[in-house]
């Protein structure tokens, strides 16, 4: 029988490696897609437009959004950050599952269209761990670290409406055990609805064939 695909909502704070955690899980495992967001922000030193984002200006980001073209956006940083719908729904008809890193606050408006997504949130082992890292990357000014470490305060209490937390200390650990976790949610109860409706009818079947 064949399942459809998993909505994995992948949030965390800046600087908490979620970016290069998926990208490894792409790389070791077949079954997943990297969703690609639509982003309003210029391009990194070393990004390409339609592998890491789709890099768009102000207007055409919000024509998208008219024509209902996202499954959610949200502005992140004085920059929109939005899901293209058409690519997504393909995906996961395909049994594929699905990876979409995005801020708390898409992954709240995507559990309200998506009930069934399995939310993760990715941690740093500790608050200069991730202090550490976003220094680390060379690529903000000190004004802009300091604005993704007060983002993560807020970040901080919302945490509790997803449903698991990943600790993103070894990164090859790390991606096991997200692999393990959403391997996992393909045996839950509501993931196999049909499963068990057949296997009731066939027993209803087999046992009315022994009177």
């Amino acid at each position: 029988m064949k399942h459809r695909g998993i909505l994995a909502v992948v949030s965390g704070f800046s600087g908490a490696g979620k970016g290069t955690l998926m990208k490894n899980l792409v790389n070791q495992y077949d079954n997943y897609a990297l969703s690609i967001s639509m982003t309003t922000r210029l391009p990194r030193e070393g990004e390409e437009d339609g592998r890491e984002y789709f890099f768009v200006s102000k207007e055409t980001f919000e024509e998208k959004v008219g024509q209902g073209g996202l499954i959610e956006y949200a502005c992140y940083c004085d920059n929109y950050y939005g899901t293209p719908k058409e690519y997504v729904e393909n995906q996961l008809a395909m049994g594929r599952d699905v990876l979409l890193e995005i801020e708390i606050q898409g992954a709240l408006k995507v559990r309200e269209k998506f009930p069934e997504a399995l939310l993760l949130f990715v941690m740093p082992p500790s608050a200069k761990e991730l202090e550490n890292r976003l220094t680390g990357r060379g690529t903000e000014t000190p004004e802009v670290v300091s604005k993704r470490l007060r983002r993560a305060v807020s970040e901080a209490q919302g945490i509790e409406n997803y449903d698991y937390i990943v600790i993103n200390d070894d990164l090859e650990m790390c991606t096991q055990e997200l692999h393990s976790i959403i391997c996992t949610a393909h045996k839950s109860v509501g993931r196999n609805e049909e499963f068990i409706e057949n296997m009731r009818q066939e027993l209803n079947v087999l046992v009315k064939g022994e009177k």
